[in-house]
């Protein structure tokens, strides 16, 4: 399933409204650690192995497209 991804710095949420989610995170966007806190957040909400959660488009931007694989 896909979801819109609109990401928050230095914040606690994660909230889930249609298919878009509002996740915050507190690491750095360098190195690609905030889509490796994205990706973890996400799959830990899912129940997923984190290979089954995927950036497909905004990698470098707040706002993103994730797929998730059931």
């Amino acid at each position: 399933m896909k979801y819109n991804v609109a990401v928050k710095f230095h914040k606690d949420i994660f909230a889930i409204e249609g298919d878009t989610i509002t996740i915050g995170i507190r690491a750095k966007p360098e190195k690609d650690k905030a889509n490796e806190e994205i990706i973890k957040k996400i799959a830990r909400h899912f129940k997923v192995p984190m290979s089954a959660v995927h950036i497909t488009s905004g990698r470098t931007s707040k706002k993103k497209t994730v797929l998730v694989e059931f």
